[in-house]
């Protein structure tokens, strides 16, 4: 696998080459069959941006070639998208996509909440999402994450959720630390792969621009130009998200999303995501989004489940057999 540099000179030349929301450059991987990454000039003595291209030669020597000829020809239009006519039809939530997805699908709110809260990520640098499992928290900000990459605005995302032994204890449980955790970073490995496939976040991670890491591992760091996304928030005490949120440096953005419901804590009343509203309520530049039952987009069968525990718990519990 090879990987060639192409300079471009500014943000200008890189929105007429990649198109609206890096339109082209989606279309050229898929048909050239390669993979960009975008990254501020990494000589001090040159300004601008550098497009990498990751492929086999031949491959990447014909996105170049498409590259240097839309150079020549701004105003040629792009190559259609399979669902560029849906994209841009009647429907508002659908002119607010974030992103496509490796298949080409177009990642798009499908509710009025979580349109509300891919335009508080574009617009804070501090948003915290609550609401039942099911409503897309976490993989709408993993899209926006990747959206926000590709655009050069972050040189690396940051994902993390606290491991929260739930019946087994880590120690007793087979194999090597990264195979003891693996399981609970699942989701989000499962996020990038619908987005970007799993080549391209191994290449991600690999490059160190992608980072899938346990809440505890974050202690001490210090995050420039990173987008940094934690999962499961409920699970965090007071203190682990005291210091997740003293970890973000210049220049990035944090994310937060949880569910009250899904507390696995002992001491559920310990939960930060419990706290972070009351402590954090009136600080500027962070933003708090409510999901309900109503934004839950998995099989219309789980909003009816989550209504139904809901109505029994509001009872009385049975007694013991």
């Amino acid at each position: 696998m090879a990987t060639k540099r192409l300079h471009l000179k500014n943000q200008e030349e890189a929105l007429m080459l990649f198109g609206q929301n890096d339109h082209y450059l989606r279309e050229l991987e898929k048909r050239h069959h390669v993979q960009f990454f975008i990254r501020p000039s990494s000589l001090p003595s040159q300004e601008g941006l550098t497009l990498a291209m990751r492929g086999r030669a031949p491959d990447i020597d014909k996105a170049i070639a498409a590259l240097e000829t839309r150079r020549q020809s701004p105003n040629s239009p792009p190559p259609p998208s399979k669902d560029a006519f849906e994209i841009s039809g009647s429907d508002p939530l659908k002119k607010d996509m974030i992103i496509r997805s490796i298949n080409g699908t177009a990642i798009c709110p499908r509710t009025v909440t979580q349109k509300d809260y891919i335009r508080a990520m574009r617009d804070h640098d501090m948003v915290i999402g609550i609401g039942p499992a099911g409503t897309g928290k976490t993989f709408l900000a993993v899209a926006f994450a990747v959206a926000e990459l590709q655009s050069g605005r972050f040189n690396k995302i940051v994902l993390t959720r606290p491991v929260v032994e739930a019946g087994e204890r880590l120690g007793f449980l087979p194999g090597d630390l990264y195979e003891k955790v693996h399981p609970y970073l699942r989701p989000l490995y499962d996020a990038f792969f619908t987005i970007v496939g799993p080549d391209r976040t191994r290449l991600l991670r690999e490059d160190e621009i992608l980072e899938i890491v346990p809440l505890a591992y974050m202690r001490g760091r210090t995050l420039d130009d990173a987008l940094i996304i934690l999962d499961e928030a409920q699970n965090t005490t007071p203190e682990q998200m005291k210091m997740f949120l003293t970890r973000m440096g210049n220049n990035s953005k944090v994310i937060i999303n949880g569910d009250l419901t899904q507390i696995d804590l002992e001491n559920k009343r310990r939960s930060g995501l419990l706290k972070i509203e009351t402590i954090l309520k009136g600080v500027e530049g962070i933003r708090f989004v409510r999901f309900t039952g109503e934004d839950i987009v998995r099989h219309t069968l789980v909003q009816k489940v989550l209504q139904a525990y809901e109505a029994y718990e509001r009872q009385d519990p049975p007694p013991e057999p």
